[in-house]
Formats: structure tokens, C-alpha cells, sequence
């Protein structure tokens, strides 16, 4: 039987393909999220009632996927949230947590902001998708993804995107700090 030099580099030119594909995947889904985030109406009174029955419908699902012991944290407008430990000593919590926001939310190419781990909630629907920035986490609801069934690579990215948006503009929508 004569040996095929040719095989190995097809097994290479294949795998290589494979590698491409899931990368491109990776890329697309990330494009859809972003560019399908971008749309906007023109119903200003509408816009604000939905806003608001949106930021208390995150505002009661991060509440219920926070552990009752930690009493202590900060809401940003895309569903990322910073648990504090030490909020007695800190002097401005609001500063403090858009400080951390600013040096942990945003997604650099490359870096270990990307990095996620997916955990279900249990309490109320969705997940809690979490990295590097100690505390600091991302709820993500199922209506907010297009897949019924969605697996943890697409929860990940999503929520990692909604960090990214939150580290690059901090808005805060809700501090809970315990009384003294």
C-alpha cells in the first residue's frame, strides 16, 4: 500500500476550516447581538414606560439571583451588577462602582475580559454570567436571546456584550446598600 503524502495536509487544511467556521460563528453571533441592539423608536412616552417597566422587571430579577447575604451592590443599566463586601468602607459606593465598572466591564480583544462562566438560576429565569473583576457579574434574561434552548457559548457572549456596554458607559440604575 503506497503512503498518501497528501493526507496529512488535507487533515490539516480540514481542521484548520473547522477552526475558521467556529470563529466566524463566534463572530457573527457577537455582530447580531450588537448591531440588532442598535434599533431604536421613535415613540419617546412609549420608549420611557417600557424603559421603566424594564429597569424594574432587572432591578427584581438581579435581586432575586443575588444571594440574601450580600446586601451590598450596585445595578448598571445593561444587567451588570458589583456585589461589595467591605461597602462600610468604602465612602462613595456609586463612585467606587462605576470606578470598578470602567477597569473590569469592558471586553478587550485578546484579554481575559473575555473569559465567562454561565451559571442558571434557579430563584427566578435566566443566568448569571460572570468573569474576571471580583463581584462583578451580568444577568441576562431568556427573552433577550433568540434561542429557546440557548447554550452556554451564547448566554456567555451575550452577557460578556452587555458588560462590554456597561464598562463603556457606566450608568447606574439601582444601588442596594444595607442600613448601618
Amino acid at each position: 500500500m503506497a503512503f498518501d503524502k497528501s493526507t496529512p495536509l488535507k487533515q490539516a487544511a480540514k481542521r484548520y476550516s473547522q477552526l475558521y467556521m467556529q470563529k466566524t460563528k463566534i463572530i457573527l453571533i457577537l455582530l447580531n447581538i450588537v448591531f440588532l441592539g442598535c434599533g431604536k423608536s421613535n415613540n419617546n412616552a412609549e420608549n420611557s414606560k417600557t424603559d421603566q417597566n424594564a429597569k424594574s422587571d432587572l432591578i427584581e430579577h438581579v435581586k432575586l439571583a443575588i444571594n440574601p447575604k450580600y446586601k451590598d451592590w450596585v445595578l448598571f443599566k445593561n444587567g451588570t451588577y458589583i456585589i461589595f463586601n467591605n461597602a462600610d468602607t468604602i465612602q462613595n459606593l456609586e463612585t467606587e462602582a462605576k470606578k470598578e465598572m470602567k477597569e473590569f466591564g469592558p471586553v478587550y480583544a485578546g484579554g481575559i475580559a473575555g473569559d465567562f462562566g454561565v451559571t442558571s438560576l434557579t430563584k427566578t429565569e435566566g443566568w448569571i454570567v460572570s468573569g474576571h473583576g471580583y463581584g462583578m457579574y451580568t444577568y441576562v434574561n431568556p427573552r433577550e436571546l433568540k434561542s429557546k434552548k440557548p447554550e452556554d457559548l451564547e448566554i456567555g457572549l451575550f452577557g460578556r456584550s452587555k458588560r462590554d456596554l456597561d464598562g463603556k458607559k457606566p450608568i447606574i440604575i439601582y444601588i442596594n446598600h444595607k442600613a448601618k
